[in-house]
């Protein structure tokens, strides 16, 4: 009886052992607060992973960049550290300078034709051509579209920026677009990037509305100026080699709740923007409707042709058929 009991026991214990080894336990990392529109996708991305999975895999989110700044997030995630991570595609225009297509100013009109874009050949030809680095595309995710903020006046036409010490992201076509503009562009991560307005390293920054709110540089910005000049895609990656391992219903689960999570998300971000402006009015900001677009999209043109004379115009001919 004893002995029976014991190979009982035993048993019950290599199964418990085999069923916690057989779990999957993924890593999500982005850089926005918990406030942000990327943590909602973040948590309604574990949620329905962990229950289509019957908790067969387990995924912890990670955001404010508590693994790492975009770059560091981008090589965990290539190395096998982070296993899934979110961030502007404007972060992979160096390993993949066709992507940088999908930021120059003024591609895209309005939001559905991006997401028709993006969702489309074009899109599925970028998120394909991650492999050859090690990772999996999942989507593309919303930041929106990118407006500038400052100290100094609204911005309504292009001699406005002249002379703003403007902080830019990783994107050589928005450097480009800002040294045309007559701007000192400095770049910063955007951890480092309230501190350095608080203390006037820069004066002025352009990010989508849920960032502006998220980090609070209503705090240390005093005029927002509606220029939308560039929409703003971020990307959904996976390590490819930890996709790999998952079995086939685990990587079909994987992709689709990506996809439900990138349109409940982009949902959000449409919804919620009026509702943000007020609140960024509300807390103090002069929010200025008044932007001069035509004039903005003409000067801006030079950048356009740099990118197209260094990278050809395959791609912006694809978007712009995609576009249709």
């Amino acid at each position: 009886m004893k002995t029976q009991l014991k190979m009982t026991l035993l048993a019950s214990t290599i199964a418990m052992s085999a069923n916690t080894f057989a779990a999957t336990t993924l890593k999500l990392a982005h850089a926005a607060p918990e406030s942000d529109l990327q943590q909602d996708l973040s948590l309604f991305f574990k949620k329905e992973v962990e229950a289509r999975s019957n908790g067969e895999i387990k995924v912890n989110v990670y955001p404010q960049g508590q693994l790492g700044s975009d770059k560091q997030m981008i090589d965990g995630s290539r190395a096998g550290i982070v296993d899934l991570t979110m961030v502007g595609l404007n972060n992979y225009n160096g390993l993949m300078p066709e992507s940088a297509a999908f930021t120059l100013p003024f591609m895209f009109p309005d939001r559905q034709t991006a997401y028709k874009v993006l969702d489309g050949e074009p899109g599925k030809e970028v998120l394909t051509n991650f492999e050859k680095f090690g990772l999996k595309g999942l989507g593309f995710p919303e930041n929106g579209y990118r407006n500038m903020t400052n100290n100094e006046k609204p911005i309504r036409v292009p001699s406005d920026v002249e002379g703003l010490q403007m902080r830019v992201n990783g994107s050589k076509a928005l450097n480009d677009m800002f040294n045309e503009l007559g701007a000192n562009p400095q770049q910063l991560p955007v951890s480092e990037l309230y501190t350095a307005l608080e203390t006037g390293v820069v004066d002025s920054q352009d990010h989508p509305i849920p960032v502006t709110l998220s980090f609070k540089f209503d705090e240390v910005q005093k005029y927002l100026s509606l220029t939308q000049h560039a929409y703003s895609p971020l990307v959904l990656t996976m390590n490819l080699r930890k996709f790999n391992k998952l079995s086939a219903e685990e990587q079909k689960i994987i992709e689709e709740v990506s996809a439900e999570a990138v349109a409940m998300q982009r949902k959000l971000s449409v919804e919620k923007e009026e509702q943000m402006i007020s609140q960024l009015e509300a807390n103090g900001m002069q929010v200025n409707r008044d932007v001069d677009g035509k004039a903005f999209q003409e000067a801006i043109q030079p950048v356009w042709n740099a990118y197209i004379e260094k990278n050809g115009d395959v791609m912006i001919n694809k978007i712009k058929v995609a576009a249709k």
